[in-house]
């Protein structure tokens, strides 16, 4: 019974944590300096405005807690010592937030593309694909602002583990090797954030569990399990492994962001050059030129390439570390079945066209 009790459930500490920093992004969104991005016209002629200050938000945030730390206010291994605390206490937040999103849409009157409620009568299904395209909190667009929070909170998770294994004495190459590939990643997106704006998240889903619990909860939690695995297990990684990984990461960075900025620029400029020659695009529409003449989703590619090296420096040694590349892999298959099906309905003989010249769905010439 006393195990019981001694369950990691939330608290009020991990509450206060997850509302401080939950405060400091919406002042940090509201209030930085950054590049304006206009959001793609939405189907009533309609388009939201990004403020893209993410990486000045990330080092200022960063720039703080380093003080904190400096001056004793704060313990840098403060996430890895309530990891489990704290995320239970991410997913009951994520939960409320879904409810509260639910009742706003369902008495929602607003006409608009971004807050027309989308009420299907299914309790279940508009609880997880939500109803309301972009709802909004005190100005602050709350699907740009959860993605950003999940993100962030990846590297800030990922950090403290690293603080925790060096306060142990057995930080390593592999998680030297695991922090810098996420550190690159996380600070790559903030970089490029005004690409985005143009992913199919932004523009097309509404905001419901799905996407609530993915941001807050399962990116910085399950995203951060190899660098959790590595704090409990010695892992010896020879030279030749830690070149093959490098060269994994690398590779699937380059695919993965070449390819969503090629897509990114063809948005804004359908004339803009592709590897330095005019794109090929079919029906007006589609681009079939670059990474999208090689496969229809070759930045999913790129991203299951990213998801292996994180999980690499930790070997073969256990399963465990491999449930993110895993679970992205069957994620990314079902995302694709469904962007397919989608694409298909919007673009119909066009798509047709464009499979019949790209045949590869994600990894040239096998799938």
């Amino acid at each position: 019974m006393e195990a019981l009790f001694n369950l990691p459930i939330p608290s009020w500490i991990s509450l206060g944590l997850l509302a401080s920093y939950f405060a400091y992004l919406a002042l940090a969104l509201s209030v930085l300096p950054g590049k304006v991005i206009p959001g793609v016209i939405l189907s009533d002629g309609s388009r939201l405005h990004y403020r893209c200050n993410g990486l000045l938000s990330l080092l200022l945030f960063i720039g703080l807690l380093g003080i904190g730390i400096f001056t004793k206010l704060i313990s840098p291994v403060v996430l890895a010592d309530r990891g489990i605390e704290l995320l239970s206490t991410t997913f009951a937040v994520s939960v409320v937030i879904t409810l509260l999103l639910y009742a706003s849409g369902c008495s929602s009157k607003e006409q608009g593309s971004s807050l027309k409620p989308h009420v299907t009568g299914n309790f279940i299904h508009d609880l997880w694909f939500g109803i309301q395209l972009n709802p909004q909190f005190m100005g602050v667009d709350l699907k740009f602002f959860f993605v950003r929070a999940g993100m962030m909170g990846w590297l800030l998770i990922n950090l403290s583990v690293l603080a925790k294994s060096l306060e142990a004495g057995n930080a390593n190459l592999s998680m030297i090797l695991y922090q810098i590939f996420c550190a690159l990643y996380v600070v790559d997106y903030f970089f490029y954030e005004e690409y985005m704006t143009s992913t199919w998240d932004i523009i097309a889903e509404r905001l419901g569990f799905m996407l609530v619990f993915g941001d807050l909860v399962w990116i910085p939690f399950t995203f951060s399990i190899q660098g959790w695995w590595l704090l409990r297990n010695k892992v010896e990684l020879s030279t030749t492994a830690a070149i093959a990984n490098c060269i994994i990461f690398l590779v699937g960075y380059m695919v993965f962001r070449g390819a969503n900025k090629q897509k990114h620029v063809f948005k804004k400029n359908p004339k803009a050059l592709i590897w330095g020659r005019p794109p090929k695009v079919i029906g007006g529409r589609l681009l079939a030129s670059g990474y999208w003449g090689i496969s229809r989703h070759c930045n999913y590619l790129g991203d299951l390439l990213l998801a292996l090296s994180f999980s690499l420096p930790c070997v073969f040694r256990s399963i465990i570390p491999y449930f993110y590349p895993i679970y992205l892999l069957i994620l990314l298959i079902w995302r694709e079945r469904r962007d397919e099906e989608k694409c298909a309905q919007k673009y119909k003989d066009v798509w047709v066209e464009y499979c019949k010249l790209v045949p590869s769905r994600i990894l040239p010439y096998i799938y």
